[in-house]
């Protein structure tokens, strides 16, 4: 649309079309006061001011009667000419019977002539540009210009329009366009738009029907507001099935998450973001297309939001514990305590025990990860400190390093700063690093670990077997020691499969020479069939429990008395 609403600073265009030059006169000095006035003398040489000028007007002042081109001739062309047919026109005649004509054409206004009050004419003058210059604005803001959808702006005030009893028994529906990003990558910004447009073309015809509405929210999320349905799964298929009959879109799909009439006092926003966190359950999950936000998603919802606001208050207060899991080694047929595992607990004052497998995913996806390990790095070393102080000697404990670690460039003096704080050495502190880490970015990683063991640093890799980049990762990885994953240790006992693959990870750990610590271990079979593969460290619930700091000072005390 070329027509556009001017700064309030500039003045508005207005173009007088009369053939008595008396008329052009008379309106000029009415409205050139507040108006740039231009004129034209018939209907052909106002339609060459306005194409030249590319519809550049705020008004056309019209008369019908001209020669070479009358009014209802221009009316007639204005409003069929894309560019010029938002320009309002108010037709100015002596013939009263040519009033209804002109309207049905489409002109804004009609005024009699002779011309009522100077004062009058600029009124109705003036508030025909300002409804119009309205309209436009309206007709900017209601639709996403590439998907035709409503905006996001137009659609969430439509909705706060609503009456509460409808807007109850209404579904909230989040769908994003999984894979968009990587069809616009490999084929173009082109490709990618026309993508968005087929996805939004379907899901108003398939989804949203005569029975709601819709909109893109962000640039591949959009939302859908329509009466209930059940078969939201069906309707997802169908879709997807057409979108990936195009090749350079295999690979893309639709998920919606849908948060199904809630009570009345809930906002529309709040409801679509609920629909989002339910849609965003289904990341990497391509067993389904659709997932309904539930009173469980809810209170764990409200659960995560709870635990992000009270992580520093848990920091500061200590209501975060850590304790420790000991490690024993096999000498002469018996076990020694030979080191620890630091673990991470929370106590919350309000809420009581929070599992560590509720909180850690959920700071590893935002961030604040880094806060709780160095808050562990910090206490393990305070803790380590004081055993050295008050018996004596010094055990290693091992702490985590997470994947938020790895990319923080301050890892390192924050390692060596808790060391230094604490009059420790690199051997005082061991490091476990997930294996999930390497795939992430392992250049980071190869030069993150190298640098720490420079400094001094053990590095023990956690969760060995659980990932997908094992053999890739030890052929470059400088590791110290191989921490058998929890799952391996549980169900070597249970079928032959899993018992060989401890094997082969054993005979791998042998090759290269590293020592293997079995996680997991709980009964004295598991125990007897890993020392029979030659593991000498264990660690698990067998041998004893993470405990809090001053149980595992008396398990010290008894270990070395």
């Amino acid at each position: 649309m070329k027509h556009f609403i001017q700064s309030s600073r500039v003045k508005r265009k207005v173009l007088i079309v009369d053939d008595e030059i008396i008329n052009r006169e008379l309106l000029r000095a009415m409205l050139e006061s507040e108006y740039e006035v231009h004129e034209a003398e018939n209907g052909k040489e106002a339609y060459d001011i306005l194409i030249e000028e590319e519809a550049a007007f705020s008004l056309i002042l019209l008369d019908l009667v001209m020669p070479v081109m009358d009014g209802l001739t221009l009316l007639r062309r204005c409003k069929a000419h894309e560019s010029l047919k938002s320009i309002p026109i108010i037709v100015m005649t002596s013939q009263t019977n040519a009033e209804l004509e002109s309207i049905r054409i489409g002109a804004a206004d009609f005024i009699p002539k002779p011309y009522p009050m100077p004062d009058v004419i600029l009124a109705r003058c003036n508030r025909i540009v300002e409804l119009n210059e309205d309209r436009i604005i309206i007709s900017y803001t209601e639709k996403d210009k590439l998907t035709g959808l409503y905006s996001k702006e137009y659609f969430f005030e439509y909705l706060s329009q609503l009456p509460a009893d409808l807007l109850r028994h209404m579904d909230a529906v989040a769908i994003n366009l999984d894979g968009f990003r990587f069809v616009t990558e490999l084929y173009g910004r082109r490709e990618g738009n026309a993508l968005l447009q087929k996805a939004a073309g379907k899901i108003a015809d398939v989804i949203v029907g005569s029975q709601g509405i819709a909109c893109r929210r962000e640039p591949s999320t959009f939302c859908v507001f329509r009466q209930h349905i059940e078969d939201y799964e069906a309707r997802l298929n169908i879709i997807n099935k057409q979108l990936t009959s195009d090749p350079k879109a295999h690979g893309v799909r639709l998920r919606a998450g849908i948060c199904s009439r809630a009570d009345e006092g809930v906002p529309p926003e709040i409801r679509f973001d609920r629909a989002k966190t339910a849609c965003d359950r289904l990341r990497n999950n391509y067993s389904r297309c659709s997932e309904w936000y539930s009173e469980e998603l809810h209170r764990r919802e409200m659960l995560h939001k709870r635990l992000i606001a009270d992580v520093n208050v848990a920091i500061q207060e200590r209501h975060l514990k850590v304790y420790y899991q000991p490690k024993y080694r096999f000498e002469d047929g018996k076990p020694v305590l030979s080191s620890a595992e630091a673990l991470i607990r929370w106590q919350h004052p309000t809420i009581g025990f929070i599992s560590p497998g509720e909180f850690i995913p959920l700071f590893e996806q935002n961030g604040l990860i880094n806060l709780v390990d160095y808050y562990v790095w910090l206490t393990a070393a305070q803790d380590t400190r004081r055993w050295r102080d008050e018996l004596g000697f010094v055990l290693p404990v091992s702490v985590n390093v997470s994947r938020a670690d790895i990319f923080d460039n301050a890892l390192e003096q924050k390692l060596l700063g808790v060391l230094r704080d604490n009059g420790l050495s690199a051997s005082d502190i061991m490091l476990e690093i997930t294996e999930s880490a390497y795939s992430d970015n392992a250049d980071r990683l190869l030069g993150t670990v190298s640098n720490l063991r420079q400094k001094g640093f053990k590095i023990e890799m956690d969760d060995f077997g659980s990932g997908y980049s094992s053999l890739n990762m030890l052929t470059d990885l400088p590791i110290d020691v191989l921490k058998l994953d929890m799952q391996f240790t549980r169900n070597m006992l249970r079928d032959r499969k899993s018992l060989r693959l401890v094997e082969l990870i054993m005979d791998i750990a042998n090759f290269m020479d590293v020592p293997v610590v079995a996680e997991g271990v709980e009964t004295k079979e598991q125990l007897d069939m890993l020392l029979k593969m030659g593991c000498l460290v264990f660690q698990g619930y067998y041998f004893s429990p993470p405990v809090p700091a001053p149980k595992f000072e008396e398990l010290l005390k008894k270990a070395f008395s």
